[in-house]
């Protein structure tokens, strides 16, 4: 904060200093003439404030000669002025008139006329040269208008000026800024530089309005966003509409009524937005019934703009700009707090808040007659303060933005923690259902029996499809596939896929048919997992919307070198198909081509997401040939590295449920699920084993001390002592017996703390049978 308050200070110096500078011109007018015999213009302008004469209540024509004069000091307002010794009224007309005397030969000079109170005209050597508005003896005929133009003069050394002044509509009346004579080309050329900047600020401000104004409607709901975008707006105008007043030279035919309102409201609106801003920027750093009451005050205000006429609301500029500079310094120590308390971007806030109080200082003084300021130090002024609150509403985005971010990162983690636990506590009980049906199985049951065990058995693997589903979409959108890179048969694999869905196509009378590229001769380099599970889903979806005809699963060869081979793989079906519009819908997440299908077929709407981005994380495309009402074709192309074995002649069988594959084999089973407990136990001793039972790590640990079966199955997941303290002290006591984890966690997220607790394996629950058995068998048979 310290910083901020040197950056302050020095950006306050530059200030005074550039102030100080631009006071550069020169001036003296002695009884209504300026006498500049010798002097040159081209170098520097002149200042026609001095002593002119003046004509209070009638309009000198140029031809005239009229000794009913007073000298007065222009520029001043009829306010502040007397005629006769008596004070007069803001209303009414006069003219005023003085000479240049100027020899100099070849000069091309100019004057810089502004705007008055509240419609002058201007002659030159008895010429009319230049006016705004229509001055006029009354009320009725006089139109006010407000301009600053640049005025050429002739080249002759005398030059006599007459200005018509008339005023009936505003509070203040007569000059009040000076006329500037100089070099035609030089005045020219500042001018222009002065329009032109006018117009960039306030292209900057609308723009830079309308992209917080967008920013806020179509991204964040910030108040903050919302003011600081109005006040940029609104502001935008008291660039183009005030002090050169471009947008009266660009349109001259506007109406003075309707841009004096403009002018006024926008400053009093204006600086009730940036109140409003400030308050939404730092809520807790400023009172806001001060805030609010600062608010309502700026709205009354612009009330009283629009129903009053200009001759009444016009004399509240002086009050409002005292306000103004209290409301500016309320925000200054508002943000003074806000640093102290490090809120975001807020000491660029009390940076910006620095250099406007100094903007506006400098630019009442030059209001006020009190001092002149430079144009381009007012320029640099605005750019500064608006790139200032730029950066703070920078700051205020990215820090939402991080705090988002943030946001969602811990409710992906809280998402992926919930899902993990209930895919255990979903996968246990489930494994006591699937173990006892598979038991029950076993057992000779009766033929009604028999279907109604087949039922729960579609039913139970059903639900782990739909578990398994949403646990693998999680783990993409998580980032935490992994994929292997092992030789496998793809032959073999696909045979498989297809064997293992044949039963549901032959109970809906649906042929299945598999072609194999004969050119395939060894295994590929890949995992045959992630393959495996995007063809199964294929084939799943294939069969599930066919209703009649064929379904087939091919392999054929597109490409093949010593070391590679390119396979298109493809599922075609028979089935209702896809509308054209609708098949990049069918991709997303959560969706089929019909939400009727979710009725008439059920599903997810999963498995074709989880195909599309297993195979896009291996730069791999999905894609589909569909023609409604004669079906489907999935393919991809997936380039494999070819391994050295060659394609096995034939698989080895794994031995069946009810041979006694583990005749006398010893197994400790530990878990401490009773129902767990009573499948497995079961399943093992239809194969022969002699199963002992502990129900926690610790119960184990004892257990060992005494016995020593060939293998032990353990939970991870116990009270008292979970599987891997209890494997990391059996491994530090010596024991080396084989330790398989059978559990419901998810494989991904524990295999790294299984390695390292010492297990030899993982079995998912819930369990194959026969998997289970491959399993031990690995260990058993030496």
């Amino acid at each position: 904060m310290r910083a901020s308050i040197r950056s302050l200070y020095l950006v306050l110096l530059v200030f005074y200093v550039f102030s100080a500078q631009s006071q550069t011109h020169e001036s003296g007018v002695r009884q209504g003439v300026l006498d500049l015999k010798g002097k040159s213009l081209k170098e520097t302008s002149v200042l026609l404030d001095g002593e002119w004469k003046w004509y209070w209540n009638r309009f000198k024509q140029p031809w005239e000669v009229d000794t009913d004069f007073e000298y007065i000091h222009f520029p001043t307002l009829w306010n502040n002025s007397t005629w006769k010794g008596q004070p007069i009224e803001s209303q009414g007309f006069a003219t005023y008139e003085m000479v240049i005397v100027h020899p100099a030969a070849g000069e091309r000079l100019a004057l810089n006329l502004p705007d008055v109170y509240s419609a002058s005209r201007l002659f030159v050597n008895g010429r009319l040269v230049a006016q705004s508005g229509v001055p006029a003896t009354s009320k009725d005929k006089s139109v006010p208008f407000w301009s600053f133009r640049a005025v050429p003069l002739p080249a002759a050394d005398t030059i006599r000026l007459l200005l018509h002044v008339s005023n009936y509509r505003h509070s203040k009346g007569g000059p009040y800024q000076s006329i500037e004579i100089g070099d035609a080309a030089a005045l020219a050329s500042r001018d222009f530089i002065g329009q032109a900047s006018d117009l960039f600020l306030t292209g900057c401000l609308f723009m830079g309005g309308l992209f917080f104004l967008g920013l806020f409607v179509f991204g964040q709901h910030d108040r903050a966003i919302l003011y600081f975008s109005l006040f940029c707006l609104l502001y935008s105008y008291r660039i183009i509409g005030t002090d050169r007043y471009v947008l009266h030279s660009l349109f001259p035919f506007i109406s003075w009524f309707i841009t004096v309102r403009l002018e006024y409201l926008t400053l009093f609106l204006g600086v009730a937005m940036f109140v409003e801003y400030t308050r939404a920027l730092y809520p807790l750093d400023g009172n806001p019934r001060i805030l609010r009451a600062m608010t309502w005050l700026c709205f009354g205000f612009g009330l009283l703009v629009i129903v009053l006429p200009p001759i009444l609301f016009t004399r509240l500029i002086n009050p409002f700009l005292v306000l103004m500079f209290l409301y500016i310094g309320y925000a200054f120590y508002i943000y003074y707090i806000a640093a102290r308390h490090h809120r975001p971007g807020a000491n660029y806030a009390l940076l910006s808040t620095g250099v406007l109080l100094t903007v506006f200082v400098a630019i009442n003084l030059d209001y006020f007659g009190v001092s002149i300021v430079g144009k381009t130090l007012v320029f640099l002024g605005y750019i500064l303060f608006f790139f200032l609150q730029s950066l703070i509403l920078s700051f205020r985005f990215a820090y939402t933005l991080k705090q988002a971010r943030q946001q969602a990162e811990e409710g992906l983690v809280a998402k992926s923690e919930f899902l993990s636990t209930m895919s255990h506590e979903i996968r246990t009980p489930l494994n006591s259902v699937i173990g006892m049906m598979n038991l029950l199985q076993a057992e000779n049951p009766r033929p009604d029996q028999e279907h109604h065990l087949e039922v729960m058995q579609f039913s139970a693997n059903h639900l782990m499809s739909i578990i398994n589903d949403i646990l693998d979409f999680n783990k993409i959108e998580a980032g935490k596939i992994r994929f292997e890179s092992i030789p496998f048969d793809i032959r073999t694999l696909v045979r498989n896929t297809l064997e293992s869905y044949r039963t549901y196509a032959d109970e809906k009378k649906i042929d299945v048919h598999l072609r194999v590229d004969p050119s395939i001769q060894t295994l590929v380099i890949g995992d045959p997992t992630r393959t495996s599970q995007v063809l199964n889903n294929l084939v799943h979806n294939a069969i599930k919307f066919t209703q009649k005809g064929w379904i087939k699963l091919s392999v054929d060869t597109e490409n093949q070198t010593d070391t590679q081979i390119t396979l298109k793989i493809t599922v075609e079906d028979t089935g209702i198909g896809i509308e054209p519009e609708k098949q990049r819908l069918i991709f997303d997440r959560f969706t089929q081509a019909d939400s009727s299908m979710n009725r008439s077929f059920g599903g997810t709407g999963l498995g074709l997401a989880i195909c599309k981005n297993l195979l896009a994380l291996q730069g791999i495309e999905l894609h589909l040939d569909s023609t409604p009402g004669r079906g489907s074709a999935f393919y991809f192309l997936q380039t494999f590295q070819k391994s050295s074995q060659p394609v096995p002649e034939a698989q080895t069988p794994v031995k069946v449920l009810n041979e006694k594959a583990l005749e006398g084999v010893p197994i400790l089973l530990v878990d401490d699920q009773p129902m767990n407990i009573l499948a497995a136990r079961g399943i093992l001793k239809r194969w022969g084993a002699i199963v002992d039972v502990a129900i926690n790590g610790q119960e184990a640990l004892e257990k060992l001390e005494s016995t020593k079966p060939f293998l032990v199955l353990m939970d991870l997941q116990m009270p008292i002592l979970n599987g891997y303290e209890a494997t990391k002290q059996l491994r530090a006591r010596g024991i080396n017996v084989p330790i398989v984890a059978l559990t419901a966690s998810l494989v991904p997220e524990i295999e790294d703390k299984v390695r390292e607790a010492g297990l030899n394996d993982i079995v998912l629950k819930p369990f194959n049978p026969q998997e289970l058995l491959r399993v031990i068998l690995k260990y058993t048979e030496h």
